[in-house]
């Protein structure tokens, strides 16, 4: 094929509004590649864990801007007719000093200092070794293919790039040159449709197939990781790989006008979405209008009040000062609501939500499997860090943790930090007990995870909205104070009611990844209904 440049720009000036995919097998996620990747596993006889599983490996590959092989991850996933949740974070290294940031009012996004263990290579392999029925390898594979054969680079994921470039160089030197060696080798990163290979990357996903990833936590990998880190001042070392591994653990849930909103515990942000859902239970949302001020209003307020929760409590559960239980407790969330003026913006004291790049994925099979997923770097690439020679962009969910003295989640050696990334699931109770699997979603992007939880949520179980519309409709993101940046697409009155009420309203100029790129996946009685997000590249597909 010869290469010509295409007489046309990547902008695209119209509102566009996808489609929804039904089918019996499905996969949705941010990249087109990457769900078919995953699709292709369960036409080879695997199930949606395997779908999942081999998806996530190739966003690693196809859309480094969000995610890595040292990434963290966490599942959902309904299997044997009951909802299983996997942690699998890393902690933060044992050698870690406090002492570097004397002074200072936080951990730096870039560098060694937020690096902390990568738990998703232990996600994927505990995943398949407990649900999955293809091989391990046979998972790894299309990730291989696309790293080494390359893949032509979507428009949102080279908007990133190009960012990520411009943030990791000063007077036109790279600040970290395994990045750029890895990344935007001669200063050059991918624009719209170009292919790009990564090699280093084929390599080190082969190593991790062979090994069902021990080369990672405990063989040549590691020790490559812990040689740069020693190399480079930084706390990780071999043993903390070495001692990782991913978690089950329990989900927790709050009800929600007949539905049940299923999320990761702490160390995860899960809880904020709950807690606002459980204020919300207070009102009656459904005699208003979906996209009333009225409306808005109280879900912006229950959105603030849940992240003062959140920043206060939310930690390593070994550290955490408060229970799960106490912040969801009925007479409490009623407590909350009462602090709610129905006409007036309140500043809650909630801390600044900051940002964050993240990639979500959704699968379901045709024997009722059905997983919520998702992996992160933080931070876009995450600490600018990449291994020489293997790929392996290192994450800075470090820079989680508080520096605040005395606080559960201040940072501290062999500590889970507070995590943004959370999967959802939605069920339903069953007239004879226990629930039914209802819808695997999640919308990514930093502490807009669980203001999209909720937002979803409260179109599909207040209005009735279907998953695609839920995921089409503008949203809200809150800020500092009072502070709520909006989405286009509203009436104009409303933005004027929010302000009359004392918001600090700002318009955003279009829908976009800022405020989250969400996947759905409902279940029919036949088979399922998927829904993917305008804001990304990405698509739902089926067979």
């Amino acid at each position: 094929m010869s290469a010509q440049e295409p007489p046309f720009d990547y902008s695209f000036p119209y509102t566009s509004q996808r489609m929804p995919v039904f089918a019996k097998n499905c996969v949705a996620t941010s990249h087109p590649l990457a769900a078919q990747a995953g699709l292709d596993m369960i036409k080879k006889g695997g199930n949606a864990i395997d779908a999942a599983v081999a998806t996530a490996i190739a966003l690693t590959v196809l859309e480094p801007t969000s995610n890595g092989i040292g990434s963290d991850c966490f599942a959902l996933a309904w299997v044997g007719g009951g909802l299983h949740a996997l942690n699998a974070s890393g902690r933060a290294p044992r050698a870690l000093d406090r002492s570097r940031w004397q002074g200072q009012n936080r951990i730096p996004t870039a560098g060694w200092d937020g690096v902390t263990t990568p738990g998703a290579v232990s996600g994927w392999v505990e995943l398949s070794k407990t649900f999955g029925g293809l091989p391990f390898a046979d998972l790894c594979e299309p990730a291989i293919r696309y790293a080494r054969d390359g893949a032509l680079t979507p428009v949102q994921i080279a908007y990133y790039w190009g960012g990520s470039a411009r943030r990791y160089t000063r007077n036109d030197e790279p600040l970290y040159k395994g990045w750029r060696d890895t990344f935007a080798p001669s200063g050059k990163w991918p624009s719209p449709g170009e292919l790009t290979k990564l090699p280093d990357h084929a390599k080190t996903i082969e190593s991790i197939a062979a090994t069902n990833g021990e080369s990672f936590y405990r063989g040549e990998l590691a020790k490559k990781i812990d040689a740069q880190s020693r190399a480079d001042a930084g706390f990780l070392r071999a043993e903390d790989l070495a001692s990782h591994h991913a978690e089950w653990v329990r989900p927790i849930s709050v009800e929600y006008r007949g539905y049940r909103l299923h999320e990761i515990p702490p160390n995860g942000q899960g809880l904020v979405a709950l807690i606002a859902l459980g204020i919300l239970h207070n009102f009656e949302l459904s005699g208003m209008e979906p996209d009333s001020p009225e409306s808005l209003h109280l879900q912006i307020e229950s959105m603030k009040l849940a992240f003062r929760d959140g920043h206060r409590y939310i930690a390593d559960p070994a550290h955490m000062d408060t229970t799960v239980d106490a912040l969801l407790n009925d007479d409490y969330l009623r407590s909350r609501a009462a602090m709610i003026d129905r006409s007036k913006a309140q500043d809650f004291d909630h801390g600044t939500p900051k940002p964050g790049g993240t990639i979500y994925l959704t699968a379901a099979d045709a024997d009722g499997n059905m997983i919520s997923f998702i992996q992160s770097n933080y931070t876009g690439f995450g600490s600018g860090i990449v291994v020489p020679g293997t790929g392996i962009s290192l994450q800075n969910r470090g820079c989680c943790f508080t520096l605040e003295e005395g606080h559960p989640n201040q940072a501290a050696p062999g500590k889970k930090p507070y995590h943004t990334i959370i999967p959802a699931f939605l069920t339903k109770p069953r007239a004879n007990g226990g629930d039914e699997p209802v819808m695997s979603f999640g919308v990514m992007g930093g502490f807009m995870q669980p203001q999209g939880h909720a937002q979803v949520t409260v179109r599909i179980a207040d209005f009735a909205q279907n998953p695609q519309a839920a995921l089409d409709a503008p949203r809200y993101q809150i800020y500092d104070a009072l502070r709520v940046d909006i989405e286009p697409g509203f009436d104009d009155s409303l933005y004027d009611a929010l302000e009359s009420m004392g918001h600090d309203v700002r318009r955003t100029r279009l829908r976009s990844a800022s405020h989250g790129r969400g996947q759905a996946i409902w279940r029919l009685e036949d088979g399922y209904v998927a829904a993917s997000d305008l804001r990304s590249d990405g698509q739902a597909v089926g067979f």
